[in-house]
């Protein structure tokens, strides 16, 4: 027997990423543990980490590319695959046009570097503007808000978790998703050291959540009016003189004051479901604070008004002075600078042919993917490539998507899994298991609330016929290329690009680390580059080089937000939830994460059930204007009165998905409920939060 070699590595599988030492002996994994000298994590893993190991041994997982023959799946060479895409693709665009093909990229892209570098290599040939991705599922309006404040869609303010004296979370539970971009290790002991060295934690959620159940202070809220509570805070700020002068330059601030002046604290109330003396207290004691942050993520985003959310958290910050401050919202200075080497985005430059949805960084809303291929006419998509994705589960009203994944003429999954979605397609091309190749945190790195930087080696031999993510968009590429006459452009290989950005980076070669890829490769636990620091009026992109307090763009939706209709009080709402072991719909087929007790029952406040005439336990009918789904429901006090949760992702019973574990134990999915047509207006994000329901026994 060989002896046992120990490989160091980031962990992957959520924004934590956190450091890991994998023990291997002869190409199979023995054990996976936290890496105490990782120098950013510490040692510290979730749950997510071990089943790595799972991953890697599923026999689910595909290692070859296989075609869809009739109602049966077989093998395929690489060669002759890439040579049907090229063709089908080909065929369907010479006879429809480009946009006839669209293209959906998933959340684990921003996982796999070599998706990140090369993926647009092939996709781009296709000239479509029918793109869509798990952007607007969620995070849209983090990136629309940075780039009308601030100039670039990736330039967000991290909270300087570290060193701040008062932190408000709205719409976020980082005790369960180990932060949402915010890329943060062991978040829990960075909360709890917040809170012992004397400062405050305030969580403002529908759910008493993990995370609010470790606060000093946890506030209910109605879901879908956080912006309300937002727009009393704010003008409480300036109500009460409680604004402090930022050194930042900034344009706007008197119109900013005139928005929100409307939207008094006890106006907001009736909204919001927070008493007004409560939304004022929130105000003066942030205020107060020395070094104080708002943090709003993903909870708010998917909501009718997740835009203004994400403008008033921003500014929040910039009125009392942290924004770009320790202690306050600060934003990264990573070794591979994405702010610096890309454009900073583009908003609306075309719309949906269906609904007229704005277009964001070359990407439409997903909310308008399915009536793009449903919707007869010039235009209609009729052939799909997905990445890593799994649209069913992930984007709102799963089942009007299946029929239209049903009515395609192609359709290609680069995937590993025969899933929701995949089950649909022609073609099913899977690239290399996680530890089979190299790994570099090109995205998260812009998000961490420490500068870090770290480059790790496969773990695992590559097998024999296998390709890397990156490989199978280079043989696309050159296929399609060839089928269209395209003159295609030399590429090389993800660690190469990597090298050119370390070295053009605020570190490579300019400075005084003088750092390489080949410098990197000598620290395998992650070289930590220092604490964030001020740095937002150097890196502004805006025309003026001014944070841009109130965009023209958010203060025309203002005026939408002051008419919004109230739900009847009666109205039981749907809002998701998150949990460790889980990421989205792609943990649910490893038996690590998924033992123990189910987790994926409706909770509802005891109170509601009393009066549904329901029981702890029971299986109920769930209905939206969409669909319905059966489920057991859960007695939870943690649930505001009024609101049902039920996390997203699940829903594993479709025939011919062929995960084994998954389908054993499927859960329902709540995106059988999410509304298409219920969005943000203003960025065409879906809101899968706030979605009006009826809950009946079965």
């Amino acid at each position: 027997m060989s002896e046992s070699i120990q490989h160091h590595r980031a962990c992957h599988l959520c924004e934590a990423i956190c450091g890991l030492t994998i023990e291997t002996r002869d190409e199979q994994i023995v054990s996976i543990k936290g890496d105490p000298q990782d120098s950013f994590s510490r040692g510290h893993i979730c749950p997510k980490a071990v089943a790595l190991q799972d991953i890697q041994n599923d026999p689910d997982r595909l290692r070859h590319p296989m075609r869809r023959v009739g109602n049966e799946w077989q093998a395929i060479e690489w060669d002759a695959a890439f040579e049907l895409v090229a063709e089908r693709l080909a065929e369907i665009r010479e006879r429809h046009g480009n946009n006839a093909v669209a293209v959906y990229q998933g959340n684990p892209s921003v996982h796999n570097y070599g998706l990140m570098t090369h993926s647009n290599y092939f996709l781009g040939q296709l000239k479509t503007r029918n793109r869509f991705s798990a952007t607007s599922v969620d995070q849209l309006p983090h990136h629309l808000t940075s780039l009308m404040m601030y100039g670039h869609g990736l330039l967000i303010p991290i909270p300087d978790i570290d060193h701040t004296d008062f932190m408000l979370i709205l719409g976020g539970n980082p005790l369960a998703s180990n932060g949402s971009i915010m890329t943060v290790p062991d978040v829990e002991k960075r909360l709890k050291a917040l809170k012992a060295r004397g400062g405050k934690l305030v969580v403002v959620d529908p759910r008493r959540s993990e995370t609010a159940a470790i606060a000093d202070q946890h506030l209910f809220v109605r879901p879908g009016e956080d912006a309300a509570l937002l727009f009393g805070l704010l003008n409480t700020l300036f109500e009460e003189g409680l604004s402090r002068a930022s050194h930042l330059p900034v344009e706007g601030l008197d119109e900013l004051r005139a928005a929100v002046a409307p939207f008094t604290a006890e106006a907001m109330s009736g909204r919001c479901g927070v008493p007004a003396e409560q939304i004022r207290q929130l105000a003066r004691d942030f205020a107060a604070a020395d070094k104080a942050v708002c943090y709003g993520r993903m909870g708010v985003s998917t909501q009718a008004f997740g835009t203004l959310c994400q403008w008033l958290v921003q500014a929040i910050n910039l009125v009392t002075g942290n924004l770009d401050r320790v202690g306050g919202a600060l934003c990264t200075q990573p070794a591979v600078d994405l702010v610096a080497s890309t454009s900073g985005g583009h908003f609306n430059r075309w719309q949906s042919r269906v609904s007229g949805l704005p277009e964001y960084g070359g990407e439409l809303p997903v909310s308008a993917l399915a009536e793009e291929m449903l919707t007869e006419g010039e235009g209609q998509v009729r052939a799909l490539v997905t990445v890593a994705g799994n649209p069913v589960l992930s984007t709102p009203n799963g089942r009007q998507l299946e029929q239209a994944l049903d009515g395609l003429e192609f359709m290609l999954s680069i995937d590993f899994y025969i899933n929701e979605t995949t089950r649909y397609a022609d073609l099913i091309l899977p690239p290399t298991a996680p530890l089979e190749h190299d790994h570099y945190d090109t995205t998260f790195n812009v998000f961490a609330v420490r500068n870090v930087t770290r480059f790790n080696e496969a773990v695992l031999a590559k097998p024999a016929g296998a390709l890397h993510d990156w490989e199978i968009f280079v043989g696309l590429a050159k296929a399609f290329a060839a089928r269209t006459g395209i003159e295609l452009k030399s590429t090389m290989a993800p660690e190469h690009m990597i090298d050119l950005g370390l070295r053009a980076g605020p570190h490579g070669d300019g400075s005084a680390a003088g750092l390489s890829l080949a410098k990197l490769r000598d620290y395998p636990h992650g070289l930590d580059l220092g604490p964030l620091q001020p740095n937002l009026a150097g890196r502004l992109k805006t025309t003026s080089r001014q944070v841009q307090a109130a965009p023209e763009l958010f203060l025309g939706d203002v005026k939408r937000f002051a008419s919004a209709p109230l739900l009847e009080s009666d109205q039981l709402v749907l809002i998701g939830r998150r949990h460790v072991r889980s990421n989205n719909s792609w943990m649910h087929n490893y038996h690590r994460l998924v033992k123990g007790k189910p987790r994926h029952q409706l909770l509802m406040n005891p109170a509601d059930l009393s009066r549904l005439e329901l029981t702890d336990g029971q299986r109920v009918r769930v209905r939206s204007r969409v669909g319905m789904i059966e489920v057991e429901v859960a007695a939870s006090d943690e649930m505001m009165p009024g609101v049902v949760s039920l996390p997203h992702g699940w829903g594993h019973a479709r025939p011919g998905v062929q995960m084994g574990i998954a389908s054993s134990q499927p859960g329902a999915s709540a995106n059988d409920l999410t509304d298409e047509r219920q969005l943000d207006a203003l960025s065409g994000n879906a809101a899968l939060n706030g979605v009006p329901v009826r809950v009946e026994a079965a």
